[in-house]
């Protein structure tokens, strides 16, 4: 339990870290910026650009899932404590 406490807080952490915050927020206006400059002819930029708007997004995604399940594991815990 404590090491799962551990990966909470450190995502906890990472979430709420403005040099993370902006870092996402950087590249994702980047890729939406040159998603919406590229011709509509350059299929596989728009493409790669695509996936990794989805891939920031699975990152965060990801991230969030730990501290949501260290959340749940803490009620868990409290409301059923031999289980």
């Amino acid at each position: 339990m404590k090491l799962n406490g551990q990966r909470e807080a450190e995502a906890k952490r990472l979430l709420t870290d403005n040099l993370f915050i902006e870092a996402f927020q950087t590249l994702r206006t980047d890729l939406t910026g040159r998603w919406n400059t590229s011709a509509v002819q350059d299929v596989e930029a728009r493409e790669s650009i695509w996936l990794a708007l989805r891939l920031l997004d699975r990152i965060e995604l990801h991230i969030a899932s730990i501290v949501e399940t260290g959340e749940m594991e803490k009620i868990m815990e409290k409301q059923h404590p031999y289980i």
